[in-house]
């Protein structure tokens, strides 16, 4: 029976050149489909769950492979995910397992290593590049290198807006929260803004899980 596949990478070329290595080495690997970013990659889920396993690149548009990570396992634990990405720092190796990656491979790792990795995260295992595999023992040996509350934060939300992060993680809209907080709905608006851009992000969605990440909000 194929192994069914998702692929989530917003680049044409390396989607396509990934897809025709994989089954060039796999008979028995099947690319069911491919997302531009982890928001085209949900929405396809959606129509179609059917899918094994995601071989997912972390910077991409609209939401990234991250945040779509843990969506994808909340909404689909049965779906294993691969991170597939160029990659290779502390942060970001440390934030994909905790969203819950089975997997981090380099993208420079030959087709049948990647196909080796697939193989076995669907037998149950864990599958990284041997960098990553090394940084790793080296985060669980000195966890004080991802538990810094400031890491990723360019500048840390105001009390306000941790307020207003506080009742968005409780699905608030901008009225309610203006109501809470006797405040004009224009004004949550742009303590919204000012949040993403603080938090680096582009929704509300990837705001909380973002600010719940950092311990800036519980």
């Amino acid at each position: 029976m194929s192994i069914l596949v998702a692929i989530a990478e917003d680049n044409d070329l390396l989607a396509r050149s990934i897809q025709e290595k994989l089954e060039l080495f796999a008979a028995d690997l099947r690319i069911k489909y491919r997302a531009r970013n982890g928001k085209e990659l949900l929405e396809q889920l959606a129509k179609d769950p059917a899918i094994d396993l995601v071989l997912m690149d972390i910077e991409m548009p609209v939401m990234d492979g991250i945040t779509a990570t843990a969506e994808v396992k909340q909404n689909y634990p049965a779906i294993k995910v691969i991170i597939l990405t160029v990659f290779d720092d502390d942060d970001k190796i440390f934030r994909a397992i905790q969203a819950g990656a089975m997997g981090y491979l380099l993208k420079d790792e030959p087709p049948d290593k990647i196909v080796e990795g697939i193989k076995l995260v669907m037998e149950g295992g864990a599958s990284m590049s041997a960098t990553i595999a090394a940084k790793t023992l080296q985060i669980l040996r000195n966890p004080e290198i991802i538990h810094d509350p400031q890491l990723g934060i360019e500048e840390q939300p105001s009390k306000r807006e941790i307020e207003i992060l506080e009742y968005l993680q409780q699905g608030w809209d901008y009225k309610k929260i203006a109501e809470a907080l006797f405040i004009a709905p224009t004004t949550v608006r742009k303590h919204i803004e000012n949040i993403y851009l603080k938090l680096q992000v582009h929704n509300k969605i990837q705001a909380v899980q973002k600010a719940l990440r950092y311990r800036i909000i519980k």
